[in-house]
């Protein structure tokens, strides 16, 4: 088993953990040839499944994999992964590597960091035998005539990720959840706006909640839902269980532009409308005109329409906490795409 390649895009791959990390601690991630997937299945709540190409991340030249099933499973702490990732932002060099030390699995980051010194530190000298400012004699006398302009200084960093490798009979049996076609397909507005209104309603019913009894208002039932989104070469899924801790948001939309995130309780309904949106078109690679005529969405279309505005919406509701944290995911891309069917939100 080996794995080893250069970093193409720290940025985005640090991106990518730390919208991960806000989701879940630990991660499934799977190496492959052509792709790089990321699964969080924690005990409830949210679930994540993210893929990104190899090239997006790594550098293809320098990949290397080589395994009897042609994939390797590692799992990992996510958060662990992302802080050692923001140290190689602005390196000139990056290596990631699956090694071993004392029989512990671990991923190596190595990073060369580049730093500038000014005056005789930049030098060998009597006061630095070696040239890297690690052994210093205060008897030796000082160099006066190198030259004192600023020098760079590289040195190589390496940090060791521990990790655990899962063999592939143990996660063979996880698969993606298989979502029906959407209803609506809607571009979000500014997810930071989003977020900032998710939580406040969020909080408004928490309060009314607590107002009337003990502790959160339990929810009517308990839901499903998903949600996915896609940017810088990132395609990821989550799909999220009710975890029963914190009221429901009613999330709509149309084929028409329009968005409306709702809140209601016994004491207050509070609601929020973004119009004016962009319905993003589907590849009309992936299957024929009559084929896409007869999709939900178009369907909902043409009934909005003919029979009323509020005719062609799809509604769900979603878990406010949960929500909220896969609206984290706005540090990777600013434009996620949403898919809306009946109690699923993709």
């Amino acid at each position: 088993m080996r794995f080893r390649t250069q970093l193409r895009d720290s940025r985005t791959f640090s991106k990518l953990t730390a919208s991960l990390s806000s989701l879940g601690k630990v991660c499934w991630m799977r190496l492959e040839h052509d792709v790089i997937r990321f699964t969080i299945i924690p005990d409830q709540g949210t679930q994540v499944w993210a893929s990104i190409p190899v090239g997006t991340i790594f550098d293809d030249t320098t990949y290397e994999l080589e395994s009897n099933s042609d994939a390797i499973n590692i799992e990992v702490n996510i958060s662990v992964l992302n802080r050692a990732l923001r140290s190689a932002w602005g390196s000139t060099h990056t290596q990631l590597r699956l090694t071993k030390k004392d029989k512990t699995p671990l991923l190596a980051l190595t990073v060369l960091a580049s730093e500038w010194t000014e005056g005789n530190m930049a030098l060998a000298t009597n006061n630095d035998a070696d040239g890297f400012g690690d052994e210093s004699n205060p008897e030796a006398p000082a160099d006066t005539t190198g030259d004192r302009g600023p020098r760079e200084r590289q040195t190589w960093i390496t940090q060791e990720i521990p990790i655990k490798i899962l063999h592939e009979s143990a996660v063979e049996g996880l698969h993606e959840p298989h979502c029906p076609d959407p209803e609506v397909h809607i571009i979000l507005p500014n997810l930071a706006q989003l977020k900032s209104i998710s939580d406040r309603f969020t909080k408004l019913a928490s309060t009314d909640s607590k107002s009337r009894q003990p502790g959160v208002m339990a929810p009517e039932a308990p839901g499903m839902h998903s949600v996915s989104f896609s940017g810088s070469g990132a395609n990821t899924a989550a799909t999220a269980l009710s975890t029963n801790s914190s009221p429901k948001l009613e999330l709509s939309a149309n084929m028409h532009g329009s968005l409306r995130l709702a809140i209601a309780t016994d004491e207050l309904r509070i609601a929020s409308v973004w119009s004016d949106l962009v319905n993003p078109p589907l590849d009309p690679a992936q299957m024929t005109q009559e084929q896409m005529s007869q999709l939900p969405s178009e369907l909902n279309r043409k009934r909005e329409a003919s029979d009323g505005f509020e005719s062609g919406w799809a509604k769900v509701r979603i878990d406010g906490k949960d929500w909220s944290r896969v609206l984290s995911i706005g540090r990777l891309s600013p434009k996620v795409v949403a898919f809306g069917m009946e109690r699923n939100l993709v």
